[in-house]
């Protein structure tokens, strides 16, 4: 195995193999694959033929109708619905506030505002301060402590054993491009092209996402395990509508992350079609979705302020593999991982 120089830009290597560590903002985990459910794709194998299943036997996903106060706000005062685009802008902004935070000093500095409010007798600095707490709480056990968001092993598990070589991955809707950047770890040799209509996931969500940041990949050389870093990576980022790409199936994985449940059902089969599109024969798809679980209701619903301003549901695998069957696609495999579910499927 090749061992790389550790510098103050690329902190760990592969001397770091099964190390994990809880940063100010997010989790470094340089652990492999375990048995725990918790931490590896579960290839769920409920559906042995999708052609037999039907929405009557499914059910409809979960719709997330507790819409953010910013967005009801800006709805008041402009006497309409907030455009689709305009939505995603404020989703965006928000929900990088959380990944930019300091947490423990932000809960330091919540925690000494608290005691003042309550000094002070100030009700309602009390009442927001509490659920600010609440929140930075949360997110703290979602995205630091579990690993959720980003999911590493999860992640891994669930792209393992693609028959690609320097492959051309397109991720829509990039947003940060996490996924890619781990599908570009383990699949090394080719490029990324991240496509998003907001400019802001661009400059800012991609932009300022930690250079030090490790990613477990693949050693091109050796066939063994390497740490990989954004700025080791081959990418181009689009800022641009996925509507007015002008690509053709040239790429050998096409990628999306929460990107289906954003529409209802009138549109999910141009979100699917935008898939096939792109992808090369005997290409694959990947797609995740948030699941249908208690926990994740709960999430959205405390979160409601900083994660609701689009629509959005949650679905079980079988409904999301539905869609996808209905529209053209063969599902190689299908389950789950901490909180999203996930499909590899080939267009048909």
């Amino acid at each position: 195995m090749e061992i790389a120089s550790v510098t103050r830009e690329h902190p760990f290597t592969e001397q770091d193999l099964e190390y994990t560590a809880l940063l100010p903002q997010y989790r470094v985990d340089l652990r492999n694959v375990k048995d725990e459910k918790r931490d590896r794709f579960l290839n769920a194998n409920i559906v042995s033929d999708w052609s037999q299943l039907s929405w009557d036997k499914v059910g409809r996903p979960f719709e997330v109708k507790k819409l953010a106060k910013d967005r009801l706000d800006w709805e008041s005062e402009h006497g309409q619905a907030m455009p689709v685009k305009t939505s995603w802008e404020h989703f965006n902004r928000s929900f990088h506030s959380l990944f930019m935070q300091d947490v423990p000093a932000e809960q330091y500095r919540l925690k000494g505002t608290l005691k003042d409010s309550f000094k002070g007798f100030r009700v309602q600095d009390v009442k927001q301060g509490l659920g600010e707490m609440v929140r930075l709480s949360l997110w703290n056990y979602v995205h630091r402590i579990e690993d959720g968001i980003w999911d590493p092993r999860g992640k891994r598990a669930l792209f393992e054993g693609l028959d690609v070589t320097n492959p051309r991955i397109l991720f829509l809707g990039a947003a940060e491009g996490y996924e890619a950047m781990q599908l570009h770890a383990m699949y090394p040799g080719g490029e990324v092209v991240m496509v998003d209509y907001d400019e802001f996931c661009k400059t800012d969500r991609f932009g300022h996402f930690p250079e030090t940041y490790p990613f477990l990949g693949t050693n091109p050389q050796t066939g063994g395990t390497k740490v990989w870093y954004k700025d080791q990576m081959n990418i181009t980022y689009l800022v641009k509508d996925i509507r007015d790409l002008d690509f053709q199936n040239e790429f050998d994985i096409v990628l999306s992350v929460g990107l289906l449940e954003h529409v209802p059902d009138e549109h999910k089969p141009a979100i699917l079609d935008w898939h096939r599109k792109f992808v090369k024969t005997n290409g694959y798809v990947i797609m995740t979705t948030p699941r249908n679980q208690v926990k994740s209701k709960l999430y959205y619903h405390i979160m409601a302020d900083i994660m609701n301003h689009t629509y959005r549901e949650l679905m079980d695998i079988r409904q999301m593999g539905l869609y996808a069957y209905e529209n053209g696609f063969d599902i190689l495999r299908h389950g789950y991982i901490k909180v999203h579910n996930g499909i590899i499927a080939r267009a048909r």
